[in-house]
């Protein structure tokens, strides 16, 4: 606590000289005095301690001395203290944790450490030794620790790498696919191995497996799935292995260890007593971590559940099917009910069944034939009932609660990293959606959406787009404030591609009329996606004509996006085919044709009819038609000046009679009315149609 305290005042700088330079060879002293090294990392240990000794040498001379310390000093030594600190935590957890996860955790660890020597090293670098009142030979042993930790390497002792390939290639081999070759585990090895990193009494073993499950709980519904399937192998290794080496002369006490676990599930099963005896009489005594905990039987199939607990697959789907989400074991509850299959287990029974000539296909209790299989079937009908659509969707969910969490407390790289799973996991299902949304992780896109980071950036609005093609997640995104920080990014996103999809995110939330008014009322929405409609790539130009088409539906919006100058680019864009957007355009011009302001706007436009005649013969089905309803909107209005410029063009005539003939059926109504309006613009020439 003094450590914790005494920390909080240098970074705050409020601790005195004398202060520092106490808690320095305090810190020191601790470390220095370690004994009883961890059995693994022992040299990257020993190295780290006999640094701080030479350390805390040097702080104990400064401090007999009792002269000020020059203010440049002081910087470093406080760095020092950080670092010295965390040496300590990092040792403590090497000598307290699994000694086998510290084996195949040996690359990570190794690197802790090396990352902890080189800060040592650049804090070095800032002391002012020449302005320290020390002795040569501190200010020699100073100077040699200083090259000595720049030119530090990562150190991994090669016997430990040695002894974890060994561990792996045993694993490895233990692996049902060698099961014809004899693949099972060599316990000389296994011992070889375990003795090594100092575990040698039943004791040792006992204290191994505790660890482990400890590591397990820490890891279980962090997302680390793989990572708990792995210790839980390790877990059974040592568990079996300890049985197997010990097993002349500890098997009372392990029946004793087991005995409040079956005290506590006899409580949740009633057994046959008669087949319990005729099974006893017929097969070996089977291994207790060999024992469901629920049935008590052999697990010929175990699986790991999300509390880091190993179950037959049968009695467990039976209990989560029955209305439970706890595990019987510790009560913790499920976060998902995805079984993860136990290979290291499932190996070893089978290792167990050959040696003892046990089928490893059948039940060992001996019940009737009939009885079998209407236990069968009832197994069989329980895990059907765990769908896989049910599976998915808890895996979904805790994979989106992880990732939420990593949103809200990670740094800029895993916050990037984060925002990218979310948008690949939104991208496919709606269920997937759905979940994603539940879990909260909405506002905390919409806040990333203001991230400096470009990639953040991107993947937060990406990922908010995929979530609200889910009708649902509309509102959710609309009530969460989204729409300003959306118009941001359509305005000065860092990159196009988040420009674009932001576009595309109000494309589809305008598909809701409330959105439509929301996001109109918006001061600089639409004025952004007709920014985009100008600047953009072909895409994003799309993605905005889209947008401001939904928008437009609502009349309020139509004035709005006139006025934001859409009607001279949208007629641009009828000439670019490079822009491929025309269908597009079309529509939106003949939407803002509706109001007085769009009309005006379109009418001004010398170019535009002979476009919508050139359309009228080439354009697409849905170009045809929107080309006709603005001609005959326009003819509607202008009267006889706009058919008059049609009846002079040689090529309107016979495309509109193509249309009436041979187009859709709206086509045809519109070609039809067209023409009729033209018709009477010949019989009256001096009159407006």
């Amino acid at each position: 606590m003094n450590d914790v305290v005494s920390t909080m005042m240098i970074s705050s700088g409020l601790l005195p000289t004398g202060s520092l330079l106490d808690s320095l060879i305090h810190i020191s002293n601790e470390v220095g005095s370690m004994e009883k090294f961890p059995f693994i990392h022992t040299r990257n240990v020993s190295s780290m301690i006999r640094r701080i000794k030479l350390l805390s040498s040097l702080f104990e001379e400064i401090q007999e001395t009792d002269t000020p310390l020059p203010p440049s000093s002081i910087l470093c030594f406080t760095e020092l203290f950080s670092v010295i600190t965390r040496v300590k935590v990092l040792i403590q957890e090497c000598k307290d944790g699994s000694s086998l996860w510290g084996l195949i955790q040996l690359d990570f660890i190794s690197n802790q450490f090396y990352v902890l020597v080189k800060e040592m090293g650049r804090a070095l670098d800032i002391l002012p030794l020449s302005l320290l009142n020390i002795t040569a030979d501190i200010r020699e042993q100073v100077e040699l620790l200083q090259k000595q930790t720049k030119r530090a390497e990562l150190l991994i002792d090669p016997r430990e790498l040695q002894r974890r390939e060994k561990l792996l290639q045993v694993m490895a081999n233990n692996s049902l696919q060698n099961k014809k070759n004899k693949g099972f585990i060599d316990f000389g090895k296994v011992e070889e191995i375990l003795s090594s990193i100092g575990l040698k009494t039943p004791s040792d073993y006992d204290g191994e497996i505790s660890k482990l499950e400890a590591e397990a709980q820490n890891q279980a519904g962090t997302g680390g799935l793989i990572v708990v399937s792995n210790i839980n192998n390790l877990i059974s290794l040592v568990s079996y292995s300890k049985s197997m080496i010990f097993r002349n002369g500890e098997n009372n006490r392990d029946e004793e260890d087991c005995k409040p676990l079956s005290i506590f599930l006899s409580c949740n099963k009633i057994h046959d007593s008669s087949s319990s005896s005729q099974s006893m009489s017929l097969t070996p005594n089977i291994p207790d971590e060999f024992r469901c905990p629920i049935s008590l039987d052999l697990m010929r199939d175990p699986v790991i559940v999300s509390s880091g607990h190993t179950y037959d697959r049968n009695s467990i789907a039976q209990w989560i099917n029955s209305g439970h989400h706890t595990c019987p074991k510790s009560g913790q509850r499920l976060i998902h009910t995805a079984l993860i299959p136990n290979y290291a287990l499932k190996s070893l029974v089978q290792q167990w069944c050959y040696e003892n000539n046990v089928p490893v296909n059948e039940p060992t209790t001996s019940l009737s034939e009939g009885n079998n299989n209407s236990k069968k079937n009832m197994n069989d009908k329980a895990i059907d009932h765990i769908s896989a659509n049910k599976a998915a969707s808890d895996a979904v969910k805790m994979t989106a609660e992880f990732l939420v969490g990593k949103l809200a407390t990670g740094s800029a790289d895993i916050q990037r990293q984060a925002a990218y799973e979310l948008r690949l996991l939104a991208k496919t299902g709606m269920d997937n959606r759905r979940v994603i949304a539940e879990v909260g992780a909405i506002p905390f896109l919409v806040t990333l959406l203001g991230s400096q980071d470009s990639r953040i950036q991107e993947h937060a609005v990406t990922a908010l787009f995929n979530l609200s093609i889910y009708d649902n997640n509309k509102i959710l995104i609309m009530s969460a404030g989204a729409v300003d920080n959306i118009v941001q990014v359509l305005e000065s996103g860092k990159t196009m591609e988040a420009r674009e999809n932001a576009a595309a995110t109000i494309f589809s939330l305008s598909m809701v009329d409330d959105c439509k008014v929301q996001i109109g009322a918006s001061p600089r929405a639409i004025q952004a996606l007709v920014g985009l409609l100008k600047e953009g790539t072909p895409i994003g130009k799309r993605d905005a004509a889209t947008a401001l088409f939904n928008l437009a539906v609502y009349n309020p919006n139509k004035a709005s996006i006139v006025k934001a100058g859409a009607v001279p680019l949208l007629v641009e864009l009828l000439m670019d085919d490079k822009a491929g957007i025309t269908d597009d355009a079309l529509a939106v011009l003949a939407v803002l044709l509706g109001c007085s302001q769009g009309l005006e706007e379109i009418r001004n436009s010398r170019a535009l009819v002979p476009l919508l005649i050139d359309l009228l013969r080439f354009g697409s089905v849905k170009g045809k038609e929107n080309s006709i309803t603005l001609l005959l909107g326009l003819c509607k209005e202008e009267g006889e000046l706009v058919a008059r410029r049609l009846l002079a063009n040689p090529r309107s005539v016979p495309s509109l009679q193509s249309l009436a003939a041979d187009g859709s059926l709206r086509a045809r109504r519109k070609a039809d009315a067209l023409l009729r309006l033209l018709n009477r613009c010949c019989s009256q020439p001096h009159h407006s149609v």
